[in-house]
């Protein structure tokens, strides 16, 4: 994308002394709730009230949207509370109605955003609207779809734009719903500082207790605003019940949130943290020696199988290489998510260099 200076317009033309707010229900479930939410809502630093009119779930028979209905009750809350309204959209007969009824933002999902296909139909359906469009991450870890759906709403003369890190689904256990990858996050602000990025924290943790913390990961990472579910009555509510919060709770969370400066001219600041970066670049190249050393080990290892005709793949050895690992990183302050990731990284990597020794 070029020019993209112009895609921040939307963003910066709001003039916020606070990141970008949207809020709301995860599903509107009836017109009384979704009024009252909103009322619950108005005098905060929500700046979009989001509702989801069509739910799209994994597996059928679960609670899938009220339809077209949920939008009239969006417009109620417009005209009651003076808060623009967002909704997901899926197709074009989404995108249809949801400009019809005067909806201000509208997002598309992860598993929309996923297909190239609907992705070009969802631009062909919206060529040329000012409304705000925002995409989020595609389900799995691939940047190149991600920003390839963008890429084609863009192309779409589709200027208002913006995208939406929501994690990414994963086998693996983990504490989260959808793992956030931030590297992927930060890789994609690198490619596109100018194109507004927002966190999801709800679809990220699954758990109305962690919101907190992702959130103000998210401000650390310089995101531009966050978009987190809200409900008078999460426990009750018809999806999505454990990772919502209370409008209450919404607020205080936007209160306790440190909103960090991105950088900072003082000199003695500036003499320390460049201090501090040369020692990591030191550590750095000592991790690359270390790491280029134990390849060279796995070659030799790689030889040897070779000469004994021993598969590469040790499992009972790799599993105690990881429990004896995960111990020593916990108690030198390393999380086991992370040691993990990073052996396994390793792990593959000397699979890789033997599978080559041995098929030479």
């Amino acid at each position: 994308m070029k020019n993209t200076v112009a895609l921040r317009t939307w963003l910066d033309d709001m003039k916020l002394d606070h990141p970008l707010v949207i809020a709301g229900p995860c599903s509107a479930e009836t017109e009384e709730q979704v009024l009252k939410i909103a009322h619950q809502l108005k005098d905060s630093d929500v700046n979009y009230y989001r509702a989801g009119i069509w739910k799209p779930r994994t597996r059928p028979g679960n609670f899938e949207g009220v339809g077209a209905l949920g939008l009239k009750w969006l417009k109620k809350v417009k005209a009651e509370t003076g808060m623009k309204t967002c909704t997901e959209v899926a197709n074009a007969a989404h995108v249809k109605l949801a400009i019809e009824n005067d909806v201000d933002l509208l997002w598309i999902g992860a598993r929309t955003a996923v297909s190239p296909f609907i992705m070009q139909e969802l631009a062909d359906a919206l060529h040329g609207t000012d409304k705000i469009v925002l995409v989020k991450n595609p389900i799995n870890p691939d940047l190149a779809l991600w920003l390839g759906g963008i890429e084609r709403l863009y192309t779409a003369d589709i200027k208002n734009l913006g995208a939406i890190h929501r994690g990414f689904s994963t086998y693996e256990k983990s504490k989260y719903r959808n793992v956030p990858e931030w590297q992927i996050a930060i890789e994609f602000k690198n490619r596109f500082p100018d194109l507004p990025l927002i966190c999801d924290p709800s679809h990220i943790t699954g758990n109305r207790e962690m919101i907190f913390d992702v959130s103000q990961t998210a401000l650390d990472l310089n995101f531009d605003g966050l978009m987190i579910e809200t409900h008078f009555d999460p426990d009750n509510a018809w999806s999505d019940s454990a990772q919502q919060v209370t409008p209450t709770k919404l607020k205080q969370i936007m209160q306790d949130l440190k909103i960090r400066k991105q950088t900072e001219t003082d000199s003695t600041y500036r003499d320390s943290l460049e201090n501090l970066r040369a020692q990591i670049n030191v550590v750095d190249g000592q991790l690359i020696d270390l790491l280029a050393k134990r390849m060279k080990v796995a070659d030799q290892i790689g030889e040897l199988k070779k000469e004994q005709n021993v598969a590469v793949l040790q499992s009972k050895r790799w599993n105690e290489i990881l429990g004896n690992m995960i111990l020593e990183g916990q108690e030198k302050g390393l999380s086991e998510e992370f040691v993990l990731r990073m052996f396994k990284a390793i792990h593959q990597e000397s699979i890789n260099h033997q599978e080559k020794i041995i098929k030479a």
